[in-house]
This record gives C-alpha cells, sequence and structure tokens, in this order.
C-alpha cells in the first residue's frame, strides 16, 4: 500500500491565541489499524480520498441515535437548498474512517464533525462552518457568532452534547 505524506489540515479559528498548545494548524493524522491479524499505522487522509473523488461537497457526521442531532440533519437539509452538504452517522462504516481521518477515536460520537476534502471541524467550530454552507441568513449569523472566544462556544456546545439524550431522547435508528 502506497503512503502519502500529505498532512489533513485541521481548522483553527483566527482569534486563538498562539501561546495555545491547540494552535497547530497542520496535522498527520494516523491511527493503527488491524489489517490481517497484523497491526499497521494508517494515514487516514489519503485513505478517505475516496469519498471526494467524485463529489467534493463536505460531510457532515452527525450521531444517528440522537433525536437532536437528526433534528439538526433535517434543520440543515431544509435550509441548503443547493444541497451543498452531504450526511453520513458518525456510527456507520464510512462515518467512522472519517473519524479517524479527523484525528478522532471511531466510536466518538460526542461531536458533530464537518470534514472537508483538506479539513475537519469539530464542536462549535463544525456548526458554524456547516452555517456558512447554508442559505442566508445562516452564514451572517455564523460571522457574527466567530467573535464570541471559541473556549465559550464549545463550553455551550458540550452542555448541550453532554445532556441531549436526557433532554431529546435517543431513537432507535438513523433517519437518513
Amino acid at each position: 500500500m502506497a503512503t502519502s505524506t500529505t498532512p489533513l489540515l485541521l481548522h483553527r479559528p483566527r482569534f486563538r491565541s498562539s501561546t495555545s498548545p491547540a494552535h497547530t494548524s497542520r496535522r498527520q493524522v494516523s491511527a493503527l489499524a488491524i489489517v490481517r491479524g497484523e497491526e499497521i499505522a494508517v494515514n487516514w487522509a489519503p485513505a478517505t480520498l475516496s469519498f471526494f473523488d467524485s463529489d467534493s461537497r463536505p460531510i457532515m457526521l452527525f450521531d444517528g441515535a440522537c433525536n437532536l442531532c437528526n433534528g439538526g440533519v433535517r434543520f440543515v437539509s431544509q435550509n441548503d437548498r443547493h444541497g451543498r452538504i452531504r450526511f453520513h452517522a458518525l456510527q456507520s462504516e464510512s462515518g467512522k474512517k472519517l473519524l479517524m481521518r479527523s484525528g478522532r477515536a471511531p466510536d466518538d460520537t460526542s461531536s458533530v464533525v464537518l470534514v472537508e476534502k483538506e479539513r475537519s471541524y469539530i464542536k462549535s467550530e463544525a456548526v458554524l462552518k456547516i452555517m456558512q454552507y447554508l442559505d442566508l441568513p445562516f452564514p451572517q449569523l455564523a460571522f457574527f457568532l466567530e467573535f464570541i472566544p471559541i473556549f465559550l462556544r464549545d463550553f455551550a456546545y458540550d452542555n448541550v452534547a453532554h445532556n441531549r439524550y436526557a433532554i431529546f431522547g435517543r431513537s432507535e435508528s438513523c433517519e437518513i
């Protein structure tokens, strides 16, 4: 298997302090995979480029068992008249591969993830980036929400994410 050294570019907000350890904007994303009983290192960025061969639209990864997340997918679908975003459940095989490409564990359902060909966004950054793909007025709203510091946006996001099953419930199956 040929490996590429092209690193996956993870988006970082432009207002983050340069002294922050999370300021790193380029990161090689590798993980162990088991192939024929052997553990091998896999660079998931090139391994998942086929998702963007015939369709360059970004992919929104969501928790297929979460009613809030399913409602979010419906909301995005209704406000994306031009079909700029594709959807995959985090629990699907393609979702797990794209999660690993984004530097997350394959069973991590704690955050919505937006995967573009060269970048991934998580938590509040993913929500704001998704809003930029939607119809008016959501891109403008996303612009103003970017001025809120990421630690506050992610704090609010994490509080909703940790309580989403208790508040909105679970569904037995993914709606898409």
